[in-house]
């Protein structure tokens, strides 16, 4: 069979976003099944992580699959100097598939090219976090009805927020608005404005934050600043609690309006937020189950058409 990655999100069609949606769909109606049953999954997590982690290895779980793995670098070869080359070549002797999060950017691409079985990038430093991005999509359209023609505003860390690099490239299909609203220190960067000209997506920047500005939103989806990020920790006190969204700052927002964010939060979504129905980003989090459990069939040769045909959900 051959070898799928789910490394990067630029390379996804847009029949494959809502193929992919479609299948996560299936898993919601039905998230206990067997269709993995006899598979080994590996999550190598380099660095730190709740619920990309959980949902991954509940994916796993759900779908009858066995989970290996560490959740912590400190405690492999790589303390006494073992290569990520031969870390991924031995896991792929025990594995059918291998989930990995590491801190330098294009780690999941090289862990792609050496290894014998199917990598999904679980975040690769500021870069990219693809199958953050397929649960992003899933919420979007499941509160939306669609991911044609929003206004997605964009919050907070736009620098090294490797979430909205995703999300900029997968959303290239569907004719999005974009509005970035960072300060100056955590713009967006200049190549992802430049591959936003270059697909024709159209964008807006932002300094200020307020009821004003955002009430145009369709998808609201804010950022933590990450500390671990900054080489500058002034750089980092100056910037942290720049945008901080309050609930009386929803008065002017559209009913449908969702309020999406990676997780965990610091402090820039106040608790006061919580009950208001234009937060979704607690069940953003919980959908990010069913995106994992397609992913995992995906890479693993598991169709759409498998799925809805599958006899082996559990009640």
């Amino acid at each position: 069979m051959e070898k799928h990655n789910f490394v990067t999100i630029a390379d996804i069609s847009k029949e494959k976003i809502m193929y992919m949606i479609e299948m996560a769909r299936e898993f919601e109606k039905h998230p206990n099944r067997e269709l993995l049953k006899g598979k080994v999954v590996a999550t190598l997590f380099f660095e730190p992580s709740t619920r990309t982690r959980l949902s991954f290895e509940t994916a796993a779980n759900r779908l009858g699959a066995k989970v290996i793995g560490f959740a912590d670098p400190k405690v492999t070869s790589g303390t006494k100097g073992e290569t990520l080359k031969d870390t991924i070549l031995m896991v792929s002797n025990y594995a059918d598939v291998i989930v990995m999060r590491h801190h330098i950017e294009g780690a999941a691409q090289y862990a792609s090219e050496v290894a014998p079985v199917p990598i999904v990038n679980a975040g690769d430093g500021a870069h990219q976090h693809p199958s953050q991005c397929m649960l992003d999509l899933y919420s979007i359209y499941k509160t939306q009805g669609t991911l044609e023609n929003l206004n997605i505003y964009l919050v907070g860390d736009l620098k090294y927020g490797r979430t909205v690099h995703s999300l900029i490239m997968a959303m290239r299909h569907f004719n999005p608005t974009f509005h970035f609203v960072s300060p100056a220190e955590l713009s967006m960067p200049d190549e992802y404005k430049m591959y936003c000209k270059q697909n024709g997506i159209k964008f807006v920047e932002h300094r200020d934050f307020n009821e004003d500005t955002i009430a145009d939103a369709d998808i609201l989806y804010m950022t933590r600043v990450q500390k671990e990020r900054f080489s500058d920790l002034m750089e980092y006190e100056r910037v942290k609690n720049v945008y901080i969204l309050h609930n009386d700052m929803l008065g002017k927002a559209k009913e449908n309006m969702r309020i999406l964010h990676p997780l965990p939060r610091v402090n820039e979504i106040s608790y006061d937020v919580d009950d208001n129905p234009h937060a979704y980003y607690i069940q953003q989090a919980g959908n990010g189950l069913f995106a994992r459990q397609a992913i995992f069939c995906d890479v693993l040769g598991i169709s759409l058409e498998d799925v809805r045909n599958d006899n082996t959900i559990i009640p």
